[in-house]
């Protein structure tokens, strides 16, 4: 979310984008332990799964295991049928932050995938950088000459599902006036993070919460916030218009705000208060107010401008919050192609990044998408995407949030996208 953070994956009825950064990211992306890469399951021949039946995936229960099966790029889906060069730009961007790490540092590392060390990515990433402007044929050879394609399964099923999420614009000023009454808050100072691995070695996570008194207790939730619990003691960063949009602003993990003095602020996640992330489209559907096939970012927008009198207790539902810091100042200008940072620590590309969980897949891998479009469900979207962010609602060894940019079209693409699918890590060729 890095972007969305609450790299929150689109919100589609059980997954809404919580992209956020998750504590753990940093530890993540720098452990220093270089592990070989995960063996695939024992086969005679290279193998690939059939393609997933066109119905709605179900998010990856907790005790999902990560398994790979090593294939060819003859057996990868589509693989000739991909723009590949679109691929090396976003590829360059991870290989920069690769460059400042040392020969021995990795790369970054899953909790069941390695992906090697920087002297390994180092010649990938010359390579990567002569091919600009080349020919589809030198690209596509590009990757196959350094690559290899595994098949990721969850317990032995390749299918998965994958969302979208988006930049959104909101509208704000510097000061509480007019229209402008919703806060958007910067981090608390009074939060306090502690990793569950320095109490129990071995266990993952971070529990986020204050002091109060004597005892560290959770912090409070969204429904607390937005009734001013924290009114006294949190910094508001700007005011926006539209406590609808602010949600969603929470939602996407990131975005741009439209200031009254006419300038543009890009916001960028800064912390989250802990608390679980719940759906309210999946709520909706709960109280029969939507049905799962007609829930969509787009109709859960209408329904709370629709039912202004309960959308607050509806998004109260969800107690997770997120907290924001400015990205890059206030600017007269930003290009729609300039994305926002995501958990990688480099700019998203429309398209190409993709936010995944880290506790199996490792950031900055090349990944080969095979999923359907948004808009056209009966064709399929296959092509080479990055993986550069996570997301809290992001769970399970096959499961991916696709960023689509900025603007109405992405925002389009993003609400709507919830579609089944599977993905094959492109792992370096061992040397």
């Amino acid at each position: 979310m890095g972007i969305g953070r609450n790299s929150q994956p689109g919100l589609i009825f059980a997954m809404g984008r919580l992209a956020v950064f998750a504590p753990l990211v940093a530890t993540l992306v720098l452990a220093s332990a270089c592990a070989p890469l995960l063996p695939p399951p024992v086969s005679p021949k290279p193998q690939v799964a059939p393609k997933p039946a066109p119905v709605a995936a179900k998010a990856a229960p907790v005790d999902q295991k990560l398994s790979l099966v090593k294939t060819s790029f003859a057996q990868v889906p589509g693989w000739r049928g991909d723009r590949h060069v679109d691929a090396i730009a976003p590829l360059l961007k991870s290989c920069r932050r690769i460059a400042k790490l040392k020969d021995g540092q990795s790369v970054a590392k899953a909790n069941q995938v390695a992906i090697g060390t920087a002297a390994t990515w180092r010649p990938i990433c010359a390579a990567a950088a002569k091919l600009g402007g080349v020919d589809a044929a030198l690209v596509r050879d590009f990757f196959e000459t350094w690559f290899e394609p595994h098949l990721a399964t969850a317990n032995g099923r390749p299918e998965g599902l994958f969302t979208g999420y988006f930049e959104m614009e909101l509208k704000g000023s510097w000061i509480k006036t007019g229209a402008y009454t919703t806060p958007v808050y910067e981090r608390p100072p009074d939060i306090i993070e502690a990793r569950l691995d320095a109490f129990r070695p071995g266990e993952r996570g971070t529990l986020v919460g204050k002091i109060s008194g004597k005892k560290f207790v959770p912090y409070d939730t969204r429904g607390d916030i937005d009734g001013g619990s924290i009114a006294k003691r949190g910094q508001a960063v700007l005011w926006v218009d539209s406590a609808v949009d602010a949600f969603f602003l929470h939602v996407q993990g990131s975005g741009r705000v439209a200031m009254d003095d006419g300038s543009i602020v890009r916001l960028g996640f800064s912390g989250r208060n802990g608390q679980p992330y719940r759906s309210i489209g999946g709520e909706l559907i709960r109280r029969g107010e939507l049905t799962r096939e007609r829930t969509s970012m787009q109709s859960i927008r209408a329904w709370l401008r629709e039912h202004p009198d309960q959308a607050g207790a509806l998004m109260a539902t969800n107690p997770s919050y997120i907290f924001f810091r400015v990205v890059e100042g206030a600017l007269k200008s930003l290009k729609a192609d300039q994305g926002p940072v995501g958990a990688a620590g480099v700019p998203l590309t429309p398209g190409r990044s993709l936010a995944v969980d880290l506790h199996f897949i490792p950031l900055g891998l090349p990944v080969w998408l095979d999923t359907t479009d948004p808009l056209n469900p009966g064709d399929p979207l296959r092509r080479i995407v990055i993986t550069q962010d996570t997301g809290a609602a992001i769970k399970g060894p096959v499961r991916g949030d696709l960023f689509w940019g900025f603007g109405e079209a992405a925002a389009t693409r993003a609400g709507l996208m919830k579609e089944p699918g599977r993905y094959f890590l492109l792992l370096p060729k061992r040397r």
